[in-house]
């Protein structure tokens, strides 16, 4: 069993995002759907700890974090923030498809 560090990283970045978009800009949307997604990062990086095939929430949720962010991107050409949380949502979503695809290590 190994701890999926980088899917731990990569929810500490979203909760983080959201708060820091809260201090900044008094967002609430921002922290509510900071920590919302951050959670749900982290108890998908919870289960491929668990499970390296379970990878069903981590997948959904940086898919849906690529959409929505590479949508609002594209929309404003503004790196900072909806440019970095699409890239690195599109980075999980690769690291977690190369896990799918890869085959399976006999035991």
């Amino acid at each position: 069993m190994s701890t999926d560090w980088v899917g731990y990283g990569y929810a500490a970045l979203v909760a983080s995002g959201g708060v820091i978009g809260y201090v900044k800009a008094g967002s609430v949307p921002s922290l509510a759907a900071g920590l919302l997604f951050g959670g749900l990062s982290g108890f998908g990086a919870y289960q491929i700890s668990n499970d390296p095939k379970n990878i069903w929430v981590s997948l959904a949720t940086s898919g849906a974090l690529t959409g929505v962010m590479g949508k609002r991107f594209y929309g404003s050409r503004k790196f900072m923030p909806a440019g970095l949380m699409a890239a690195a949502s599109l980075l999980m979503v690769g690291k977690l498809g190369v896990s799918l695809l890869q085959k399976p290590q006999p035991s």
